[in-house]
């Protein structure tokens, strides 16, 4: 199955990364947000990301941004790519939409971190062609996806994106369907782990990621990756994986949720665990 014409449904710091590296593959990117402006900022973002890699002898940005329209509503494609918030009701209307909009050979794929698979996939018509791809931020840059099959999604389906991963650049991983799936069942309780340990007082920020990095090995401590993440989608990960797996466990740590509450998302709002200039 060839993917000439890709849908990216959201343009937040996800979708862009999505619709330029499948773009930079030579494939024509219809880039749809509701969000006003949101476009627009998506089209800066993979601005700066595109020189940064032709000064490292990457593809002209001009030629690859050419590739990649924005569009005010779904339109038709061979596959689609939805990456909104993490939020099920507002996938869940993409994958409703979607279902009604692109043609029933088209593939239906969410780059969610957490959401089982099959939750989108009855929304469709077409539970054999909804498929899960979770790309890791930022998107250009790391090679991994999860590949994400539910107990209904064909072996055609699952090959076909397999196969497109690969021609992105990345390094597919098929993993079964399930809250949180391999990457945040692992990821987030470390995560919450750390924010845990400074709640406690038993170090500083700087300090418990120099743990990590310099004791672990890990490129980025687990404070400065949260805020990379955005603290409200790990909320929202930690949220699924509670529910989804019956352990409160996995819920998130009270100064976790009194960040979010107070709108210290991460890099994106400015601050989080760091203040971003």
């Amino acid at each position: 199955m060839e993917f000439q014409h890709v849908l990216v449904v959201g343009a937040g710091q996800m979708g862009s990364g999505i619709a330029q590296v499948v773009a930079a593959s030579g494939r024509r990117v219809s880039l749809h947000d509701s969000s006003p402006g949101a476009t627009e900022r998506a089209f800066e973002t993979m601005r700066v990301s595109l020189e940064k890699l032709a000064a490292k002898g990457g593809a002209d940005p001009d030629e690859t941004l050419a590739r990649v329209s924005a569009v005010k509503e779904l339109v038709a494609a061979d596959l689609m790519i939805e990456a909104v918030h993490e939020e099920i009701s507002a996938k869940e209307a993409v994958f409703r939409a979607a279902d009604r909009t692109l043609g029933e050979r088209a593939i239906l794929a969410s780059n969610t971190s957490s959401i089982p698979i099959a939750a989108l996939a009855e929304m469709t018509s077409r539970p054999d062609r909804v498929i899960g791809m979770h790309f890791f931020n930022p998107v250009p840059v790391l090679a991994l996806v999860e590949v994400i099959r539910s107990v209904e999604t064909s072996d055609e389906t699952a090959g076909a994106i397999l196969g497109l991963a690969r021609e992105l650049g990345k390094e597919p991983v098929e993993v079964r369907d399930g809250p949180g799936f391999v990457a945040n069942r692992i990821l987030m309780p470390y995560l919450n782990e750390a924010v845990y340990a400074l709640q406690a007082g038993i170090a500083e920020p700087e300090a418990i990621d120099t743990v990590a990095r310099l004791g672990f090995g890990h490129p980025m401590g687990p404070l400065a990756l949260a805020d990379m993440i955005g603290l409200d989608t790990c909320v929202a990960i930690m949220h699924v994986l509670a529910r989804g797996l019956g352990d409160e466990k996995y819920a998130p740590c009270p100064l976790l949720q009194e960040h979010v509450a107070a709108g210290r998302l991460g890099r994106k709002s400015g601050r989080g665990f760091y203040s971003y200039g």
